[in-house]
C-alpha cells in the first residue's frame, strides 16, 4: 500500500518538474510558485502527517518558484537557467523528504495509503 503513495508523491514531483521546466516570462509570475506545489498540495500533503522538514522543503520550493518568476528574461539564459534547476532542485529535495520522512495520516490511512504512522516508503 505504501507504493502508492510513494507512486503518488512521484508522480507530484514529476508535474512540479514539468511546470518548473515550462515556464517562461509570458506566463504569469504569481502563478508559478502555487503551479508547482499544486499536485502536491492536492495529492500529498493531506494524506501525510505534517513534518517541520517536508513543509521547510515546501517552503524552500515555494521561494525557490518566487526566485525563478522574478529573474528577468533580459538576464541571460545562465541567470534564468540556474534560478530554474535550483527550482529543480528544490522540487527534488521536497520529493526525497516526502519519501524519506513522510508518514501516513488518518486521512491517508482511509484512502488504503498504508496503516497510520507507517513511512511513505519504508526506507526504500
Amino acid at each position: 500500500m505504501d507504493a502508492k503513495l510513494a507512486d503518488i508523491v512521484r508522480a507530484a514531483a514529476t508535474q512540479a518538474r514539468r511546470k518548473a521546466r515550462a515556464f517562461d516570462a509570458s506566463s504569469s509570475k504569481d502563478a508559478l510558485p502555487w503551479a508547482v506545489v499544486e499536485a502536491f498540495d492536492a495529492d500529498v500533503r493531506g494524506h501525510v502527517e505534517r513534518d517541520r522538514r517536508i513543509e521547510e522543503e515546501r517552503d524552500r520550493v515555494l521561494i525557490a518558484a518566487v526566485n525563478l518568476a522574478e529573474t528577468p528574461p533580459e538576464d541571460g539564459e545562465e541567470t534564468v537557467g540556474a534560478a530554474r534547476d535550483a527550482l529543480i532542485d528544490a522540487i527534488d529535495y521536497l520529493e526525497q523528504a516526502v519519501l524519506r520522512f513522510g508518514s501516513v495520516n488518518r486521512q491517508g490511512a482511509r484512502l488504503g495509503y498504508g496503516e497510520t504512522g507507517q513511512r511513505v516508503a519504508d526506507g526504500r
